[in-house]
């Protein structure tokens, strides 16, 4: 091995062997772990444990299951046999823990029963954050991504799933009893083979209808009419591709713009994001304790009921309106066309009439108010307004709120590029941190366990990267 660096004897005793500590630098992540869950009152936060059972053997502490988990979706080890493994060989592991190995089933277990405790330490870090001034900014951004949950496609059924697959089974036994018809009329020994088999499978398709009839009518019976059999509170959520959907859990997140700190974040299974809009914006006001809290979001969020909550708030939402309204891909004038002067309480069509207040009515619980005139009969640009008899238009009560949301975004044009690269970072860095299958455990309750560690260990590392251990841990021990 001459010229070449040549390693340690593994067989040398040595008369003086070195520490444990020395195997850690003091800047390593582990050290802002540690000193962390140290400070954290675990009793007050909810961790069973934190006082030992008089009788019995005694158990492990939760700080130490804790700093287990937090050094694991540090370094993207998020399974339980796992950690086991690395708590027995990471010397990093071995450090933090002090040579305690605890077995798969002690690590998940703690994991599974901590749920809301582990999401109030997430909670109180960034408290931290907010206290070393890095939530200073006042501007947020909001949005919701699909995580897969452990529920594949195959076990998931919806009313149209049902029928798809029913139409699929009725093919295929179509397809079968015609290649039946065709064997019979055959003498040879391979079509009797072959008859054999076409049987075999006609009867496995004819339990899978009887099956699949059954769960439709289980489905129809569910509360929102679909069951998930292996993950039951997981849902079919829809995705920008075509055919793409999956079966998993709409994870809503409040980013700050400057930092890239998640500031509050929430699981849910609905599929869509137009009742999130005032519920997340005030977790995000609460968490940077910014009462004039600017946040933006897309136009998936756009709610009248939703946005004027915002505003009796406080909270100044920027997000665009979608367009719903079939006049402008025909063609036609659109609504945003028609100026509305609040001294008249009326609209000013292209043409430069004036639409009147006529009458007031509620729809869906919404007090609209409508407008329109009796000019249209003689306009010369008619055919590109209205094929109707006249052009009418409809103002919400809070109309002002949403003509507010508008000349903020047009204000910031830049503001939606702010909010993509804000937020949907985070969520691709989060989703890579997962990997393919994304969520390990089942129901909503220990999902919302295993995100929040995964967003504490990336406000950790977003922390580190920021301001490096140093002053962090100054900052924890002061």
């Amino acid at each position: 091995m001459a010229r070449f660096v040549c390693g340690a004897d593994r067989h040398q005793v040595t008369l003086l062997p070195n520490r444990l500590d020395d195997y850690v630098s003091e800047d390593n992540p582990v050290r802002v772990v540690d000193a962390f869950v140290d400070e954290l009152d675990l009793a007050a936060l909810g961790f069973d444990g934190v006082v030992p059972a008089t009788t019995g053997r005694p158990g492990y502490h939760p700080a130490t299951l804790l700093k287990i988990y937090l050094y694991g979706y540090l370094h993207q080890v998020a399974s339980s046999r796992r950690l086991e493994r690395e708590a027995g060989r990471n010397v990093e592991l071995m450090w933090l823990t002090g040579r305690l190995a605890p077995d798969f089933k002690t690590i998940a277990d703690f994991r599974r029963d901590n749920g809301p405790a582990i999401q109030a330490a997430c909670r109180q870090f960034v408290v931290l954050c907010r206290q070393l001034g890095l939530l200073a900014g006042g501007v947020v951004a909001l949005d919701g991504s699909r995580f897969k949950a452990v529920n594949a496609r195959d076990r998931n059924f919806t009313p149209a799933a049902v029928r798809r697959r029913i139409e699929q089974v009725e093919a295929s036994i179509a397809r079968y009893l015609a290649a039946l018809d065709t064997a019979d009329r055959q003498e040879d020994e391979v079509a009797r083979v072959r008859k054999v088999r076409i049987a075999e499978r006609l009867d496995a398709l004819r339990t899978r209808m009887r099956e699949l009839q059954a769960m439709e009518t289980l489905v129809e019976a569910a509360p929102d009419r679909q069951i998930s059999l292996t993950d039951p509170d997981a849902r079919a959520m829809a995705t920008s591709g075509k055919g793409t959907g999956m079966v998993g859990y709409n994870v809503q997140a409040v980013v700050d713009t400057e930092h890239h700190l998640i500031v509050a974040h929430e699981v849910t299974n609905v599929g869509h994001d137009r009742t999130q809009l005032a519920h997340m914006s005030r977790q995000g006001q609460v968490a940077t304790g910014h009462e004039g809290l600017s946040v933006l979001a897309d136009r998936g969020y756009f709610s009248g009921e939703e946005i004027l909550a915002c505003e009796q708030a406080g909270i100044a939402v920027t997000l665009p309106k979608p367009l719903t309204s079939g006049a402008k891909a025909e063609g036609r004038f659109g609504k945003q066309d028609f100026v509305y002067e609040p001294e008249a309480d009326a609209y000013r069509c292209p043409a430069g009439e004036r639409l009147s207040y006529r009458y007031t009515n509620v729809e869906g619980g919404l007090t609209l108010r409508r407008y329109w005139t009796t000019a249209c009969h003689d306009c010369a640009i008619k055919a590109r307004c209205t094929p109707a008899k006249e052009r009418r238009v409809t103002r919400w009560e809070h109309e002002a709120v949403l003509e507010a949301v508008q000349r903020r975004l047009d204000a910031d044009p830049h503001a939606m590029r702010t909010r993509r690269q804000t937020v949907e970072h985070v969520f691709g860095t989060l989703k890579g941190w997962m990997g393919a299958t994304h969520f390990r455990m089942r129901r909503l309750r220990n999902v919302a366990t295993e995100m929040s560690l995964q967003v504490l260990a990336y406000n950790l590392k977003r922390v580190m990267a920021i301001l490096g251990t140093g002053p962090i841990l100054t900052a924890l021990r002061a």
